[in-house]
């Protein structure tokens, strides 16, 4: 559980110890690492689950990275730890130069709300609010004002094709429409890194394969890091690398050059 605290917390961190520089040329040169994660969860009395095992990952700015492995494996533990939304019992989390596993929870709000945004499987919309207000709501937490949220999230649904949409409900919308606000509304605070957990895992083959398009493009022309725990071997074309996972462990991470993706197998290259 992180401490209580105020946004003000975030502030402080980054002029003190945030700050320090650290010997590890790898962690000064990414956007995102994390060293040595390692995560169980108490299921009962001499039952758990380690989802994570110890695993180190280390993300540039502006790449597109799939995190994949088989069901269980870690991935949605690993993005949920690179995203301060779960604590690691033992490792570190930096991001641009900073630690930020343990932060405080003001710190860590502020934190989300100015570089972070998040999309997740379930669309997670509020069914009374439309569009539009989805969106201009996540601005608004993030200290906007009304009018401010509101130019913000029309940008944003304009960017993502949903400019006729705006003022419709989620109800209204399709599910490939519905994660399309969701990714607006991510992008609504101009973070510099995206999570997205299972984007596609309520989409059908086609509205699945338009949203990595729209990652990538988004990725590309606004520089923005996208980090995705996903089955979806779609993802595999987009990404610059791969980070395979198994039993909690990175397994490997391979540059998209170094996969040969064919029809019903995903090969390293000789």
């Amino acid at each position: 559980m992180k401490r209580d605290g105020t946004a003000q917390d975030l502030a402080a961190f980054e002029s003190t110890e945030g700050t320090k520089a650290m010997n590890n040329t790898a962690i000064s040169k990414s956007v995102v690492s994390a060293r040595g994660l390692a995560k169980r969860y108490e299921l009962g009395k001499e039952n758990y689950v380690d989802a994570l095992r110890g695993a180190s990952v280390d993300v540039r700015a502006g790449e597109m990275v799939a995190i994949m492995g088989p069901s269980g494996c870690g991935k949605s533990t690993m993005l949920h730890m690179l995203g301060c939304l779960d604590d690691p019992d033992v490792g570190e989390v930096w991001l641009n130069g900073r630690r930020i596993d343990k932060l405080s929870a003001g710190a860590t709000t502020a934190l989300l709300r100015a570089e972070i945004g998040f999309i997740f499987q379930g669309f997670n919309l509020i069914s009374s609010m439309t569009a539009v207000e989805n969106v201009a709501l996540a601005a608004q937490y993030a200290g906007k004002s009304r009018r401010e949220a509101q130019k913000a999230a029309r940008e944003a649904l304009d960017r993502v094709g949903l400019t006729d949409r705006a003022d419709h409900r989620p109800t209204e919308l399709s599910g490939g429409q519905q994660q399309r606000v969701a990714i607006a509304r991510a992008m609504a605070n101009d973070p510099a890194i995206i999570l997205a957990d299972e984007p596609t895992g309520n989409l059908d083959l086609t509205t699945g394969g338009e949203i990595i398009e729209l990652l990538k493009r988004l990725s590309q022309e606004r520089g923005v890091t996208v980090i995705s725990a996903t089955h979806d071997f779609k993802m595999l074309s987009a990404s610059d690398r791969v980070v395979w996972i198994r039993d909690g462990r990175i397994d490997r991470i391979e540059d998209r050059e170094q996969l040969s993706i064919s029809v019903g197998q995903i090969v390293p290259r000789p």
